[in-house]
Parts: C-alpha cells; structure tokens; sequence
C-alpha cells in the first residue's frame, strides 16, 4: 500500500514523537509471523507500554535522524518491527519474551541511551529487573537491618521478662 507525502509526513511525525519520549527502541526481523501470533505480540506489547509499529525503513531512518536511536539507522533494511518504549526494559522484555516461544522473530538490535544494542545486549537488557521489582528490592534492603533490630531487642524483652513479672497495665480514668 502506497502512501502519499501527507500520510508519510504524518508516519514520520507521529515515530518521532514516539522516539523522543521513549528510552528504549528495540528492531526485530517478523518475516513468517502468522498474524494470530502478531496480534499476541501486539497485545502483550500494548499491556506493557510498548508500542510496536511496522514501518517503511525509510520513513523510520528518517523518524529516527537526530535522535537518540540514529546509531541504528544502519541496521533497518528487511521486513523489521520496531518496538519504543518509555520504561528502559520493557521493549527489550517483550521482543524477547515472544522471540523464545517463536523462533520466526529474530531481534536484530536496538539502542538504549544513545547506544547501539547487539542482539546479546537486547537480550540482557530484557534479563533486568522491572523498575517495579528493582524498588521493591532497594526497600527490603533498607528495611533489613530495622526488622533485625526489632526481633533482636524483641528476644531481649522476651528474655528479661521471664525473670521479672510483668504488672498488667491500668486503665487511665478520663
């Protein structure tokens, strides 16, 4: 389907918007997909944040230029689907993901924060933490050491008064 420069002005405008808020942008090879696994795809990228897109090589070279992911203009030629992302992970995470179910996705590359990626450093990128999981992380380290504390000084309490009976306490009169 041929477009007309309108419609690839807007194609391009609407990727360049999409380039400069994202942080991530992951390309993969979808030659032999079955539209059934695509929509999967498209769907589990949809939930995550991702936005997939299937664009003319040059419309997408030209979105790019000037941005962050310039570095992997070299790289879009062939039947290739382009997955942004705001959240550093979650393109790398979904491509993947469906590329170790379906052998038919090959990832090619990708950029992160001006970087080329190679297909081994989406797929590492993809083994990071969710940002989510990586808080929860940082949150039970920091609450180690006070939950320690608190059953130590517990124990001690509990052993000082097996010696000592404890007086029940009275009610206060208002």
């Amino acid at each position: 389907m041929s477009l007309n420069r309108s419609e690839k002005e807007a194609v391009i405008s609407e990727v360049t918007s999409l380039a400069a808020k994202a942080q991530t942008l992951v390309i993969a090879e979808y030659r032999g997909i079955t539209v059934a696994d695509m929509t999967k795809l498209r769907v589990d990228a949809r939930s995550k944040g991702v936005t997939l897109s299937v664009l003319k090589n040059t419309l997408a070279r030209r979105a790019v230029a000037g941005s962050a992911f310039d570095v992997v203009a070299d790289q879009m030629t062939g039947p290739l689907i382009y997955g942004f992302s705001e959240d550093a992970v979650a393109a790398a995470k979904v491509v993947a993901d469906f590329a170790k179910t379906n052998d038919k996705l090959v990832i090619r590359g990708g950029a992160f924060g001006g970087k080329a990626l190679d297909v081994n450093g989406v797929k590492q990128l993809a083994n990071i933490p969710s940002k989510e999981v990586l808080l929860a992380q940082i949150c039970g380290l920091l609450m180690s050491p006070m939950s320690r504390t608190a059953v130590v000084l517990g124990a001690l309490a509990a052993k000082k008064g097996e010696g000592a009976a404890v007086p029940a306490a009275e009610p206060v009169a208002a």
